[in-house]
C-alpha cells in the first residue's frame, strides 16, 4: 500500500541516491539512544547519511538502493536493541501526511498498551512490597526468612517482567560498549536484586550482622521499575500529542469538493481536482484547494492562513486558498493547485518538517551515564580485589562481596533517576495551578533558556475579534444618531464586519431600528432605507460610484488606518454623513506582559500575518519596538529560523493555525488556550487562563525548576562521591570507617529524599 522510497533531495556526487525511507523506532528512551542507532547506521554498507530523532520516534535514511535496502536496515536497528513495527513491510513512508499518521497509529497503540500493562503488574506487586518491607517485621508473618521469601516473591516478576525492557536495553547498550540511563537502571535493580536474592536464599555465603541477619533491598529493586515506567508512560502520551498537530491541519483540508462539469455539479474527493477544474463553494464550507475565483462573492476568513482577523471579501479574479472558510456568499472557483501543492498543504509539511528536526537538548544524566556507569563498575571490582587481597580467614569473601554490594547499592542511580523527573513533576503541577500546561520536562528546560519572545498579533497580543471602536458624525448629526442607523442597515448583513458594527452598536445602547430595500455589493458596501433615509456604509471608492462625494473625510478614514482601524463611510441620502471604524484591540494584559518580559532581560517582537499599519499601531501602544508584518505561516518559521541562527534562544506565542510551523520550529511554542487546537498540539507550553500576561511566569518558572533539576543532580552525586569512598573501605584500615550494606542502602534512600523534598519546594514558587 505505501509507495516505493523516494529518492533524497541531495544525494552525493557519484553516489546512487537510492531512497530515502522513513521507518518509525520504538525504544529510544534518551539522546545516547539516537546515538548510538545513527553510529549503527552509519557503519552499515550502504548508508549516506541517517538522522534519528527522539521525539517523533522515527529514522529517516539516506542509502544507496544497490548496496542495501531497507529491510537490513531495519535488521540494523533491531540488532541494536531497538523495534521497528512490522506492521510497514516495506518501511516507506508514505507522502500524503493522512496516510503517515494512520501508518503509525497502530504501533503507537501497541507500546502504549505495553506500558499500561506492564506498569499495572509492577504497580500491583510493588505496592504490597514497599508495605512489607517498610514494616521490618511488625506486620505478622514477615519477618525472618518468611518475610524475604515473601519480598523475593513480589519483587522478582517485577525485575524480570515489566523491567525486561530496561534489562534488554541496557544489555543492548553494552553490546554496542556505550552506556545510558538504562545501563543505571539496569544496574541499580540488579544490584539490589542479585544481593536480596543471595541473602535469601544462600544466607550462610554473607555474614551476618549484629542482629542475626542480613538485610535484603528488593523493595528498591522494584520501585525502580516502577517509577520508570510510570515516567515512559505519560512521556509516550506527550509525544503522542505532538502528531495531533499535523492531524488538525489535515482535517482543515475537507474530503470532498463540488466540481462542475457539463453543466452539472459532482461531489469528488478532493484528491482528484486538476488544475483548470471549477469548483462551487457555499457558505459554511471550506476551500478544497488553492484557486482564482471565477464568479460569485462572498467574504473569505483566512485567519487559518494569514491571522488576519477580519474576513476579506472575494470575487472575480481574486485568489482564495485551501481551508480558508466562506461566509456569506458563493464562490466558483477555478483550481490552480492541486491539494498536495496548497498553502495549507504546505504548512502541514513545514510543521512535519520541524517536529522532526532535533533539538540540541542537554541531558546532564545522559552525558555523565558515559563515565558514571564505567566508573562505578571498575570501583566495584576493584573493591572486590582489593579485599579479596586483604588476609581475613574465612570470611575474607564474605568481606570482600559485602564491600562489593556496599558500593554497588550507594551508587544504585536512584537519586539519580528521580533528579529531573521529580523537579518536573512539580514544575508542571505548579504550572498547573498557575494557568498554563508544559508538556514535559524538555519544554521546562528549553524554556528555562528563553532570551527571545516572538508574538503573533491577533488573537494573542489583541482581543482576536474586531470591535466597534470609533463613531464620527458629521453636519450636527448625534454619533448616536448616526450609529443607529448605520446598525439598522447593516442590519441585514451576513458579513462578520457587519456583525461587528450592529454588536458594537447595541453594546453602546443604540436602538436598532428596521430597515427596507437591502442590499448588499460583495467588496463595496451595503444600501437600505432606515426611518425613510436612504444609507449607505461602505468604502470610498463604492460611495464614490454611488455618486456620493466622501472627500470630506480623507483624512480622518487615513488617520483610522493609521491607528490600525479599518473605516466604513457613511452616507445619508445621498450625502456624507460620517463613520465608523472597528478594530482588533489589545489585550488588557499585554503590555504589562511585554514590560515583564524586558525586565527579565528577554527581548520581545511582534510577528503577524496582519496589514503593516495595523501592526504598528498595536506594537506602537504596547512598546514593542520590531515588527514583522504580512507573513505567511511558511515566512514565520523563516522569521524564527533567522532569530535561532543569531544565537537567540526563541520562544513563539500564537494561537492560530498560521503559528503552527513558527510554533513547531521555534525552542519553545507557546499556544494560547481558545486558539486553534492544532496551534496547542503544535506547542511546548499551552496558556490556560491569563493571557499573555503567564508568559513571563512561563519563564520565570521555567528557570527555577532547572536550577531545582541542578541541585537535585548536585546532592545525587555528592552522596556517591562520599559514599563510595566509605563503601569501599578505603578509610577503614586507618580509621574503621566503614559503610556496610544497610546504610548504604540508608544513604541512597536519604539521597532520593533530599531530591524529592528539594523538588517539592518549588510548589511555594510564586511570580
Amino acid at each position: 500500500m505505501n509507495p516505493a522510497p523516494t529518492a533524497p533531495r541531495d544525494a552525493a556526487p557519484g553516489v546512487d541516491p537510492g531512497a530515502r525511507v522513513q521507518m518509525p523506532v520504538r525504544g529510544m528512551t534518551c539522546a545516547a539512544c539516537v546515538g548510538r542507532i545513527e553510529r549503527v547506521l552509519a557503519k552499515h554498507p550502504g548508508v549516506i547519511d541517517a538522522r534519528v530523532d527522539l521525539v517523533t520516534q522515527s529514522a529517516t535514511i539516506d542509502y544507496d538502493g544497490q548496496a542495501t535496502d531497507p529491510g537490513a536496515l531495519a535488521g540494523v536497528i533491531r540488532d541494536a536493541g531497538y523495534e521497528v513495527p512490522p506492521e510497514d513491510p516495506t518501511l516507506d513512508a508514505p507522502p500524503d501526511a493522512a496516510a503517515r499518521l494512520a501508518a503509525t497509529d497502530a504501533a503507537d497503540e501497541l507500546e502504549a498498551r505495553g506500558f499500561r500493562r506492564d506498569l499495572t503488574i509492577a504497580a500491583a506487586l510493588t505496592v504490597p512490597l514497599l508495605v512489607v518491607a517498610m514494616s521490618h517485621g511488625a506486620i505478622p508473618g514477615t519477618g525472618g526468612a518468611a518475610g524475604r521469601y515473601l519480598q523475593m516473591a513480589l519483587a522478582t516478576p517485577v525485575v524480570f517482567g515489566p523491567g525486561r525492557r530496561f534489562l534488554a536495553l541496557a544489555a543492548a547498550a553494552l553490546r554496542h560498549r556505550s552506556t545510558d540511563m538504562n545501563v543505571l537502571i539496569a544496574l541499580g535493580a540488579l544490584a539490589s536484586w542479585s544481593w536480596s536474592t543471595v541473602v535469601t536464599l544462600v544466607p550462610s555465603v554473607l555474614p551476618h550482622g549484629q542482629h542475626g541477619h542480613v538485610p535484603v533491598y528488593f523493595e528498591a529493586a522494584a520501585a525502580i521499575v516502577t517509577f520508570l515506567l510510570l515516567g515512559k508512560l505519560l512521556e509516550h502520551r506527550a509525544r503522542r500529542r505532538l502528531t495531533d498537530a499535523v492531524r488538525g491541519l489535515v482535517a482543515l483540508l475537507p474530503p470532498t469538493a463540488t466540481r462542475l462539469r457539463g453543466g452539472g455539479e459532482l461531489e469528488v474527493p478532493v484528491a482528484s481536482l486538476l488544475p483548470g477544474d471549477r469548483v462551487r463553494v457555499r457558505p459554511g464550507q471550506r476551500v478544497a484547494t488553492d484557486g482564482v475565483v471565477r464568479d460569485g462573492g462572498a467574504a473569505v476568513d483566512e485567519s487559518t492562513l494569514t491571522g488576519e482577523s477580519i474576513p476579506v471579501d472575494r470575487g472575480p479574479g481574486d485568489p482564495v486558498q485551501g481551508g480558508t472558510l466562506v461566509s456569506g456568499g458563493t464562490l466558483v472557483y477555478e483550481v490552480t493547485r492541486r491539494g498536495a501543492d496548497s498553502a495549507l498543504a504546505r504548512i502541514v509539511d513545514a510543521v512535519a518538517d520541524a517536529q522532526g528536526t532535533r533539538a540540541p537538548i542537554a541531558r546532564l544524566a545522559d552525558r555523565v551515564s558515559a563515565v558514571f556507569v564505567p566508573t562505578v563498575l571498575a570501583l566495584a571490582a576493584l573493591t572486590f580485589v582489593v579485599w579479596m587481597l586483604v588476609p581475613h580467614g574465612p570470611d575474607g569473601v564474605a568481606v570482600a562481596v559485602r564491600h562489593l554490594v556496599a558500593v554497588l547499592v550507594i551508587a544504585c542511580p536512584c537519586a539519580l533517576g528521580l533528579a529531573t523527573p521529580a523537579a518536573v513533576a512539580v514544575g508542571t503541577g505548579r504550572a498547573a495551578a498557575l494557568g498554563f500546561l508544559v508538556k514535559g520536562g524538555d519544554a521546562l528546560e528549553r524554556a528555562s533558556t528563553i532570551d527571545r519572545v516572538l508574538f503573533d498579533k491577533t488573537g494573542t497580543l489583541t482581543e482576536g475579534r474586531p470591535r466597534l471602536v470609533t463613531v464620527l458624525a458629521l453636519d450636527g448629526r448625534s454619533e448616536d444618531d448616526l450609529l443607529a442607523l448605520v446598525a439598522g442597515a447593516e442590519a441585514g448583513s451576513e458579513h462578520p464586519l457587519a456583525r461587528a458594527i450592529v454588536a458594537g452598536a447595541v453594546a453602546r445602547g443604540a436602538r436598532v431600528p428596521p430597515a427596507v430595500g437591502f442590499a448588499a455589493t460583495p467588496g463595496g458596501g451595503v444600501r437600505a432605507t432606515v426611518g425613510g433615509a436612504l444609507v449607505r456604509v461602505g468604502t470610498a471608492r463604492w460611495l464614490a460610484e454611488e455618486g456620493v462625494d466622501a472627500s470630506a473625510l480623507e483624512g480622518d478614514a487615513a488617520a483610522a488606518a493609521e491607528r490600525g482601524e479599518t473605516a466604513s463611510l457613511v452616507a445619508v441620502d445621498g450625502a456624507v454623513a460620517g463613520l465608523v471604524a472597528l478594530a482588533d484591540t489589545a489585550r488588557p494584559e499585554a503590555a504589562a506582559a511585554v514590560a515583564a518580559l524586558g525586565a527579565m532581560g528577554v527581548g520581545v517582537a511582534m510577528v503577524t500575518g496582519d496589514r503593516r499599519a495595523t501592526a504598528l499601531a498595536v506594537a506602537r501602544s504596547l512598546g514593542v519596538s520590531e515588527v514583522w508584518a504580512e507573513t505567511r505561516p511558511e515566512e514565520k518559521a523563516a522569521v524564527v529560523a533567522k532569530a535561532r541562527a543569531s544565537g537567540a534562544r526563541v520562544a513563539m506565542v500564537g494561537d492560530g493555525v498560521n503559528d503552527a510551523p513558527a510554533l513547531a520550529a521555534a525552542d519553545l511554542g507557546v499556544a494560547m488556550m481558545g486558539g486553534a487546537d492544532v496551534a496547542a498540539s503544535a506547542s511546548d507550553v499551552t496558556i490556560l487562563r491569563g493571557g499573555v500576561a503567564a508568559v513571563p511566569t512561563v519563564l520565570g518558572l521555567a528557570r527555577r525548576t532547572l536550577a531545582v533539576i541542578r541541585q537535585n543532580l548536585f546532592w545525587a552525586f555528592v552522596y556517591n562521591v562520599v559514599g563510595i569512598p566509605l563503601a569501599a573501605g578505603l578509610f577503614e584500615p586507618w580509621t574503621g570507617w566503614t559503610l556496610s550494606p544497610v546504610f548504604a542502602s540508608a544513604a541512597m534512600s536519604m539521597s532520593s529524599v533530599s531530591v524529592l523534598l528539594n523538588s517539592l519546594r518549588l510548589r511555594r514558587w510564586s511570580p
